[in-house]
Order: C-alpha cells, then sequence, then structure tokens
C-alpha cells in the first residue's frame, strides 16, 4: 500500500497534538495518510494502553487516515538502536510514503525528542540496498525505500518554525481529533490525577498556538514545523 504521507508519533496523540489539521487538510486534498505510533503510552499517568489504542482508532475514523498501526514500542524505555531502527524501515518499505511527519526534534517529554532522532535515523538508512527487512516471516524481501521530505511537528516546546501550514477550516477537525483521547484532555468530571495535558489551559493552548502561528504568516490558523535539510523549490514564487 502506496501512502503519500506517513506521520509518526511517540505516543497515541503526538500526531494529532501536532500535525492533526495538516492531516485533515491533506486528505481532503486527497492525498493518502497513514499513523505510525511508536508505543501504546503505557505509562501515562490517566488511561491505560487498551483505552488509548480505543482512542487511537477513534481518532483515526475522524481524519479519515487510511491505515494506523502500533509498534508496541516499550513507552519511556525505548532507544535508537538497530533493532528499533529496523522496526521501522519495515514500515517505510510498507507504506512507501513521500513525506514522513515526526516528533518534535526537542521537547518536554524525552520520548518525543529519541522518537524523532530515530524516526529520521531509519529514514536515511531505509534507502540503503544492502540493509535486507522483511515485513513478515516468509513475506519476502522489501525494496529499499527512502521518503524525499522528512518534516518535525511542534509539540509542547515553543520551537521556532522552518515553515507553517495555513490549517484554516481544518482547526475543528483536529480538536475533534484530540478529544477522542477522552481519558488523556480536559474532563471536569473525569476522577483521574490531573496532568499538564489535562488541563483546559492545555486544551485551550492547541487554538492560541494555531491561531498564533497563523498570523505569523497571515492567515487564520497554521501550524509549525522544522526541517532538518534545506527546501528546494522550483522559483520564488513558490515561497508565497
Amino acid at each position: 500500500m502506496k501512502l503519500d504521507i506517513l506521520v509518526f508519533g511517540s505516543h497515541p496523540d503526538d500526531a494529532e497534538l501536532g500535525a492533526g489539521a495538516t492531516i485533515a487538510k491533506e486528505i481532503a486534498n486527497g492525498k493518502k495518510v497513514g499513523i505510525i505510533d511508536l508505543t501504546r503510552g503505557e505509562l501515562g499517568t490517566r488511561g491505560s494502553a487498551e483505552i488509548r489504542d480505543e482512542e487511537a482508532s477513534k481518532s483515526a475514523k475522524i481524519l479519515g487516515v487510511t491505515a494506523r498501526e502500533n509498534l508496541r514500542f516499550d513507552d519511556g524505555f525505548f532507544v535508537n538502536d538497530k533493532e528499533h531502527q529496523l522496526d521501522i524501515i519495515r514500515m517505510l518499505r510498507k507504506y512507501r510514503p513521500d513525506t514522513v511527519l515526526c516528533n518534535a526534534i526537542d521537547d518536554r517529554h524525552i520520548d518525543h525528542g529519541k522518537g524523532s532522532k530515530l524516526v529520521s535515523d531509519a529514514c536515511f538508512l531505509s534507502g540503503l540496498i544492502k540493509i535486507e527487512t522483511e515485513l513478515e516471516p516468509n513475506g519476502g524481501v522489501q525494496l529499499p525505500w527512502r521518503p524525499k521530505l522528512v518534516y518535525h511537528y511542534i509539540q509542547w516546546k515553543n520551537i521556532e518554525p522552518d515553515f507553517v501550514v495555513d490549517v484554516t477550516g481544518y482547526i475543528e477537525k483536529k480538536t475533534e481529533a484530540i478529544l477522542a483521547y477522552s481519558s488523556q484532555f480536559h474532563d471536569p468530571n473525569s476522577k483521574e490525577p490531573e496532568t499538564p495535558i489535562s488541563s483546559k489551559n492545555f486544551l485551550d493552548s492547541v487554538r492560541y498556538r494555531a491561531k498564533d502561528l497563523g498570523r505569523l504568516v497571515g492567515v487564520e490558523y497554521g501550524e509549525g514545523f522544522t526541517v532538518e535539510r534545506t527546501i528546494a523549490v522550483d522559483s520564488l514564487e513558490a515561497l508565497n
């Protein structure tokens, strides 16, 4: 199955929080988008791995993604090593995306920066012909594949974006997808312990940030991304 965009997140809800409106917009424009969660978020204070599995499935349906998988890495303890890189390479070669979106390069949660570097490294390695992988036992050797573009969304920290996507008209869909994770975010009736992301202030900040990023580029709402290498354009007019 060939996808146009594959979005990686260290935890279920990372993709929605960082790039949910961009995902919704790309799908509305006819792109095939998938999400790969690295962990089940089992160390999270609220909810459980099983609950978050259900929430991730619900959110995927709201966004309309073509596929969503979970690699079940150890929340909090996965590392950037050969074993984990190969698992991501298998996903890259399975879905063959042109564009990859992944975690922020630096963030409050240690898994975000780790996940960012892990996916970025795997994107390079996935193009090497001498690295052989099989998707399943007896499934045959996968062909090499390297995404053309790797972008990092912004999460807790206010990282300065290299570019901003105009997501005006898609912020409500993003909010709906985020609220599918009802165990994690603001619910005045919940008896779960409070966390930094369960406050109403955090939920409000999702929209505030989108408005502020939109302000920077003269639109109503925006989502920001950073890049690791220089972006090539066909002409000056492409930089609008």
